[in-house]
């Protein structure tokens, strides 16, 4: 009999499509994990309405699932929409790491217009560009170290 703890792991090994960097588990999208007699019922949140990468992600976690020997349910929920507060701190790290600017919690964006450089961490940041390879990252500038790099939007 399959476990939470056994699907939890093998979700954790799901890398997100658009930024294989971090798993979907990293990412937060993952709500819930239920099993019960065999079945295994996930809870998916998109990161938005009409995510391109939705089926794919539903497709991942039915052959996880299935791949524990257990027959999958995968739920997506809009009722409680997905926020970048929800990247866990291995996600923030692992984006980080690979120069991927992390998206600051929502309150301290709120409060600060600060940006810190993946690289060097410095906040000496400049706006390049609104928009990034995706509707979620925007191209910025570190003048200290003179690199560019994504930073992900606080949604």
């Amino acid at each position: 009999m399959v476990t939470v703890e056994q699907v939890w792991a093998a979700l954790e090994e799901i890398p997100d499509p658009e930024i294989p960097v971090v798993s979907l588990v990293d990412l937060g999208v993952i709500r819930t994990v239920d099993v019960s007699n065999g079945h295994v019922h996930v809870e998916l949140t998109p990161t938005f309405l009409g995510c391109p990468a939705l089926e794919f992600m539903k497709r991942a976690l039915e052959e996880a699932v299935t791949g524990l020997g257990a027959e999958p349910e995968i739920e997506v929920v809009h009722d409680d929409s997905w926020s970048t507060d929800k990247i866990t701190p291995e996600g923030r790290e692992k984006l980080r790491a690979a120069g991927l600017a992390p998206p600051a919690p929502r309150l301290v964006q709120v409060q600060s217009q600060v940006h810190r450089c993946p690289y060097c961490g410095s906040t000496e940041t400049r706006l390049e560009n609104l928009f990034g390879p995706t509707p979620c990252r925007s191209l910025r500038y570190c003048t200290a170290c003179r690199q560019p790099f994504e930073q992900f939007k606080t949604i």
